[in-house]
């Protein structure tokens, strides 16, 4: 059996970025904890999932994919500075949870849900930069193919849920590089999901 639409598919795989001697990793799905996906469901990146066209299991594989092809290049324009105020909570700054560094589940004046990275916490606003943890990046693949099965309907179920998120568009947990429990920030994600291939970011 080889990979093709509504296979349920798993894969271990390291996700480095960066060019030469300067790549650096960023992920690892291993065979304890593969990345599972049901292939042409949207969920994951288009080019990702085209790279794995037609593997079989025992397959390897090593591509890599632009910022074009991942999560775009970084924008000056997503970084943007938040008043305080929104971050009160009973009346009170949450200083813990709004911090350098953390990943924050945020919602724009449509309702859409996104993930922010906070930067700086001045004296009247927060810093915050909604780009992709990924955008900007080169991301350079290479694994196995471990499973490849006809997706169960509980499978399907499950993604129509909501419990298949990875490399797909949509936000998902409080992890930016999320896209926790997969080893980022949040606990939400699906399983196997992390901060390359397999982002719910």
């Amino acid at each position: 059996m080889k990979i093709s639409t509504n296979k349920s598919v798993a894969v271990t795989y390291d996700l480095n970025v960066g060019e030469g001697e300067e790549r650096e990793l960023m992920e690892k799905a291993t065979v304890e904890a593969p990345l599972k996906f049901i292939y042409g469901t949207g969920t994951m990146l288009p080019a990702f999932e085209k790279a794995l066209m037609g593997l079989a299991v025992g397959d390897t594989f090593s591509f890599s994919l632009t910022p074009e092809d991942a999560y775009g290049e970084y924008n000056e324009e997503h970084v943007l500075d938040l008043p305080k105020n929104i971050f009160l909570v009973d009346g009170k700054f949450d200083d813990e949870t709004i911090k350098e560094g953390n990943t924050l589940p945020m919602m724009d004046s449509n309702g859409s849900r996104m993930n922010g990275s906070v930067l700086e916490v001045k004296e009247d606003v927060v810093v915050m930069d909604f780009n992709h943890p990924l955008a900007g990046e080169t991301l350079h693949f290479s694994g196995n193919v471990i499973e490849i099965h006809e997706a169960t309907a509980e499978e399907i179920a499950a993604l129509t849920a909501g419990g298949g998120c990875s490399c797909g568009d949509g936000g998902c947990g409080d992890g930016g590089c999320g896209e926790g429990g997969c080893g980022c920030d949040s606990g939400e994600e699906g399983e196997g999901c992390g901060c390359g291939c397999g982002s719910c970011h």
